[in-house]
C-alpha cells in the first residue's frame, strides 16, 4: 500500500534515499537456477549513472552493485536477492538554503502535505537516483527474458528540447552521452551549452522498443499489458506522457491505415506497438515517453516558504540541465520489469495452452 513495491510475481521493492548511506532494492520472484553476478547488472548502471559527461549532473557515483543475497555459487536460489548501491558523494549543505521552501515542479510541497515532514537532500525518495535499483532489478529481468524468449530492450533519445532528432541507426546509440540514434551531436551539444549557461532547463522524449516478444503476453481487461506499460512508465521520475505505437498521432489518422493488416508473413504495420486487446502480438512493443524540464534551477523563481509567506527560491547544486539524457536506461528497465511480471502470469496460468495457428511477428 505505501507504494514502493512494483510487480507481484517478480515483485521489486525499492529502498534507500538520495542522501542517505545506500539505496537498493530487493527482487522476490526470480526464478531459481539462472546464473547471476554484479557483472550481468553493472553495464546497466553504468549507463544511467551521473557524472559521465559534462550535460548532467557532476555529481560522482560509482554506482557499484552488491549482491546481498538470493545468489549461491553464481546462480539464484529462488529467495529475494537484494541488490545494495551505496551512496558515495552526498553534499546535503547544497540543500540547506531551501529547506523551508517550496521549489516549483519538485514535490516538497506534497511531500510536507503528506507526510507532516520532508527530506530535502537531494529530494529524498523523490530523486530520480532512486531509478538506479530499478535499473539493477531490470538487468535481472533482461537476462532471463533473453535467455528465455529471445527478447531484447534498447532505447534511444528522439527529442531534447526544441530539437528533434531523426532517427539514423541503433549502432549511433550506444556512442555519445546523448543516446542519440545519429552520428553528429554537435548541435545537441551547442543547445545543451547554451541552456546550462543560461540557467534553465528542457525536457526530452525517449523512445524505447523491446524485439523478440512472445505472443500472448497481458490480460484483456484490468491487468492489459499496455496499460501496465503506462502505469510504469509514468512511474519514472519526471514523465509527463506516455504513447504505444502511434500514440496520439491515432487521432488523425483513418481505420483504413490505423488497423495493422495480417498476412500470412507477418503483421504490415505495427500502428499498435505490439499490443491488440491489452495482449502482445509477438511484434516489437514501441513506446514513447515525455520527460518534463529539469525542475532544479538556477534562475530565481516565486514559490512560498513552509509558514506560507511569499519567497524566491534558486536551486544550487549538481543537477541535470536535461533529466532525460540519462532516462534511456531507466525506461528499458522498465519496459522490461513489465515484460518479466507479465511472461511469469503467462507461464502460470496458460503454460499448457498450444496455439491453433504459429505466431506471425514482425511486419513483413
Amino acid at each position: 500500500m505505501s507504494g514502493n513495491t512494483f510487480g507481484t510475481l517478480f515483485a521489486v521493492t525499492n529502498f534507500g534515499e538520495s542522501h542517505g548511506p545506500a539505496i537498493g532494492c530487493v527482487i522476490d520472484g526470480c526464478p531459481p537456477g539462472m546464473e547471476l553476478s554484479a557483472a550481468d547488472i553493472q553495464p546497466d548502471l553504468d549507463r544511467r549513472r551521473p557524472g559521465t559527461s559534462r550535460h548532467v549532473t557532476q555529481r560522482q557515483e560509482a554506482d557499484q552493485v552488491e549482491i546481498l543475497s538470493g545468489v549461491y555459487e553464481g546462480r539464484t536460489t529462488g529467495t529475494p536477492i537484494c541488490l545494495l548501491i551505496r551512496n558515495t558523494d552526498q553534499r546535503s549543505k547544497d540543500y540547506a538554503e531551501i529547506a523551508a521552501t517550496f521549489r516549483p515542479g519538485h514535490a516538497d510541497y506534497t511531500y510536507l502535505q503528506k507526510y507532516g515532514l520532508r527530506d530535502p537532500r537531494g529530494g529524498g525518495r523523490s530523486s530520480a537516483r532512486l531509478t538506479a535499483p530499478m535499473v539493477a532489478a531490470g538487468a535481472v529481468a533482461r537476462k532471463w527474458l533473453r535467455m528465455q524468449y529471445g527478447t531484447q530492450f534498447r532505447g534511444c533519445m528522439q527529442q531534447i528540447g526544441d530539437v528533434a532528432i531523426a532517427f539514423e541507426d541503433w549502432d549511433h546509440v550506444h556512442r555519445n552521452p546523448f543516446f542519440a540514434p545519429v552520428a553528429d551531436v554537435s548541435p545537441l551539444e551547442a543547445y545543451m551549452d547554451g541552456l546550462r549557461k543560461s540557467g534553465d532547463s528542457c525536457g526530452a522524449r525517449v523512445r524505447v522498443t523491446a524485439t523478440g516478444m512472445p505472443v500472448g503476453l497481458g490480460e484483456p481487461l484490468f491487468d492489459k499489458l499496455d496499460a501496465d506499460i503506462a502505469y510504469a512508465m509514468m512511474g519514472i521520475n519526471a514523465v509527463k506522457g506516455v504513447e504505444i505505437g502511434a500514440g496520439f498521432a491515432s487521432v488523425t489518422q483513418r481505420g483504413t491505415t490505423h488497423g495493422d493488416s495480417l498476412t500470412p508473413r507477418g503483421f504490415r504495420t505495427n500502428n499498435a506497438g505490439g499490443v491488440l486487446g491489452g495482449i502482445s502480438t509477438g511484434q516489437d512493443l514501441e513506446v514513447s515517453i515525455a520527460i518534463k524540464p529539469t525542475s532544479s534551477i538556477l534562475s530565481p523563481r516565486e514559490t512560498i516558504d513552509v509558514r506560507g509567506e511569499p519567497a524566491t527560491v534558486v536551486t544550487k547544486g549538481r543537477h541535470d540541465p536535461c533529466v532525460g539524457i540519462r532516462a534511456t536506461p531507466i525506461a528499458e528497465a522498465m519496459l522490461a520489469l513489465v515484460v518479466m511480471e507479465h511472461a511469469l502470469r503467462q507461464r502460470a496460468q496458460n503454460a499448457d495452452v498450444r496455439p491453433p495457428l504459429a505466431p506471425i511477428p514482425g511486419a513483413c
